[in-house]
């Protein structure tokens, strides 16, 4: 019996945010800016299993918002910068950090969900007799 060698462990984290299979770790996990590959270019895993739904979105507007209010509260109060200009700013800001950490969260959701194994809850109804 022959096993084929498994690639070193590495986290669905490390993983997600290169954009590499979880299986293999080596094929793009990406077609595109975020659009999920039908499937592995190497080892042919189907990511049909994968569905982030709005996890990333919420995650990056949540990880950006805080720092991005400070900026914006900052430039007020020390700078006291026009709110047209400080709308702009803090506007251009806040879209171009979630666009940044978008495709790296989206790879982590689908990484964490190949390797946790989840899947869609069923309920399990007893036999009755």
């Amino acid at each position: 019996m022959t096993t084929e060698p498994q690639p070193p462990a590495r986290t669905s984290f490390a993983l997600g945010t290169k954009g590499c299979c979880p299986r293999c770790h080596k094929g793009r996990l990406f077609n595109g800016f975020l659009k999920l590959a039908p499937r592995c270019g190497v080892c042919g895993l189907d990511y049909s299993f994968a569905d982030p739904a709005d996890g990333p979105a919420f995650f990056a507007m949540s990880i950006a918002s805080f720092p991005v209010v400070g900026f914006a509260a900052w430039l007020e109060l020390a700078l006291r910068v026009p709110l047209l200009l400080n709308i702009l700013l803090t506007s251009a800001l806040i879209v171009g950090v979630c666009c940044a950490l978008l495709r790296p969260l989206k790879g982590w959701l689908v990484c964490s969900q190949y390797v946790n194994k989840a899947e869609e809850g069923r309920l399990v109804v007893a036999d009755r007799e």
